[in-house]
């Protein structure tokens, strides 16, 4: 048997036995796992960002129980199957990717991305955003709001055009402040989505960058409270100036 088989049934069989045996195991439903996941999920996203291929490798194993665990419990309600479950991903790779299974030719990613949408449409989708999730966060929902509709053709040619909306969005940003705070609201989040398009057209992720910046700032400010502490000095009792000067030396240690 192959391995990778071996494996899996094995897991399937412990799942088999802690919903028969455990009682935390026997009390868990969709509802009480969802949470979970997200911080199981949240977990592995952490693993990536930092390249800790172990700890990678650790989450992976906690998604595969929760996996199996959800496909367990629609069995148990007569909901899905497993078998349905996986059958059903081979189904939708095999018909979303007619360039490997069937006669139709692409020429680069994009071309697959484009026809990946128009299958989907084909589907029975009334909206190409009808696949972004709801509960997305927000910087991560702008970038694929924005690589869906790319897919169909609507999309800004170049990079320059882009550049040129943030800083009308910029603009419009700084005026709306002059008249509520509602409508400066409203105009940030429109620098932020232009800003999200335009790291799309140089190959930024905004959510990598963002996560990026919060880790150095993070680092830099905790070297200041280190340092601070170590001079028996207290952060709010100094000046900004005072601060500036132990920041800039944080930062020759990034």
């Amino acid at each position: 048997m192959d391995p990778r088989l071996k494996a899996f049934e094995r897991l399937l069989n412990i799942m088999d036995e802690l919903r028969e045996k455990c009682p935390w195991d026997q009390k868990q439903t969709f509802e009480s796992l969802r949470s979970l996941t997200i911080e199981e999920t949240y977990e592995l996203a952490e693993a990536i960002s930092t390249n800790n291929l172990d700890e990678v490798k650790k989450e992976l194993c906690d998604l595969f129980l929760h996996l199996v665990f959800y496909a367990k419990l629609g069995e148990e309600g007569n909901h899905f199957t497993l078998e349905e479950t996986l059958n059903g991903i081979c189904e939708k790779l095999i018909v979303r990717h007619p360039h490997i299974y069937g006669d139709v030719k692409v020429d680069n990613e994009e071309d697959v991305k484009s026809n990946w949408e128009k299958i989907k449409m084909k589907e029975g989708r009334k909206s190409v955003l009808e696949g972004v999730p709801k509960a997305l966060p927000a910087l991560i929902k702008a970038a694929r709001i924005q690589e869906k509709v790319r897919g169909i053709g609507f999309d800004w040619d170049n990079k320059e055009q882009v550049w040129d909306k943030v800083n009308e969005e910029l603009l419009e940003f700084k005026d709306a402040q002059t008249i509520s705070h509602e409508e400066a609201t409203k105009e940030f989040g429109d620098v932020l989505f232009s800003l999200v398009n335009y790291a799309r057209f140089v190959d930024i992720n905004p959510e990598n960058a963002l996560e990026l910046t919060n880790k150095k700032f993070i680092k830099r400010f905790q070297f200041m409270e280190e340092k601070i502490q170590s001079e028996n000095k207290s952060m709010d009792k100094m000046t900004l100036p005072e601060l500036d000067t132990y920041w800039n030396q944080a930062k020759k240690f990034d």
